[in-house]
């Protein structure tokens, strides 16, 4: 229902210069093209524990703080857990979600009502979504069916092409393990950005590292390669001794 106390629900507006993720704190948007492209698919890909999440609250942080309006679908957290593992980081959205600039879905309840079952086609039907700048779906794997045809992977591709058209952009967070191969070659394929995270252990420290697989549109420099880690309290930062 539109008010004033619900921004979020204001007559969407289409950004058409992309969404700056840079804040103070961190150097990640001048190592990785500044902007995120509008109009536009993102997938983060990686393993259990490669910090999907992790890199999606990082890139969700600085468009909040930047002035873009985020829908968060979250599959493995519930509204509170996510809200309290950004506060853990640094990242408080409180002041976000009161003024409608943050709206969080969860399958586990708190702010949206519970739906287990819910699918992709579900999400994409919400009304939320009309109104969102970027819709962040963590993770996106456990939306997809489990095997589909040709023609059900083409359809799916379309439908999540035509919400983009419209003038918005979704972001992925896909476990290769957990999702048909074929779909996900799809996504990649037609995404206009591909974050693969790798994680190595190196003189017994774990190194974190985000591939720039691909990057279209951007509007600054993309390295190929970024080291990152996360400290309580100091959010992400970029771990130039792993940079390439």
């Amino acid at each position: 229902m539109p008010s004033e106390e619900a921004p979020l629900f204001i007559p969407h507006k289409p950004v058409e210069d992309g969404f700056p993720f840079d804040v103070e704190t961190d150097s990640l948007a001048d190592t990785m093209g500044l902007r995120l492209p509008n109009r536009s698919l993102f997938v983060i890909q990686g393993v259990v524990g490669a910090g999907k999440s992790l890199i999606a609250q990082r890139l969700v942080h600085g468009m909040l703080e930047n002035g873009t309006k985020i829908l968060v679908i979250t599959t493995e957290l519930t509204t509170r857990g996510w809200i309290e593992q950004m506060e853990s980081i640094g990242y408080g959205v409180t002041e976000h979600l009161r003024d409608g600039q943050l709206m969080i879905f969860s399958r586990f309840g708190t702010i949206a009502e519970s739906k287990a079952e819910v699918g992709l086609e579900q999400v994409l039907n919400s009304d939320a979504i009309k109104q969102a700048d970027v819709i962040i779906l963590d993770s996106a794997s456990a939306l997809m069916p489990d095997s589909l045809g040709e023609t059900q992977r083409f359809e799916m591709m379309q439908r999540l092409r035509k919400v983009s058209a419209e003038g918005r952009s979704i972001m992925l967070c896909v476990d290769p393990d957990e999702m048909d191969h074929k779909l996900l070659h799809s996504m990649r394929a037609s995404s206009e950005v591909v974050l693969d995270l790798s994680t190595n252990l190196i003189g017994g420290d774990l190194k974190r590292s985000i591939v720039v697989t691909r990057f279209l549109r951007a509007a600054g420099p993309v390295q190929t390669s970024v080291g990152w880690r996360v400290e309580p309290s100091m959010g992400f930062i970029v771990d130039i001794t792993a940079v390439s």
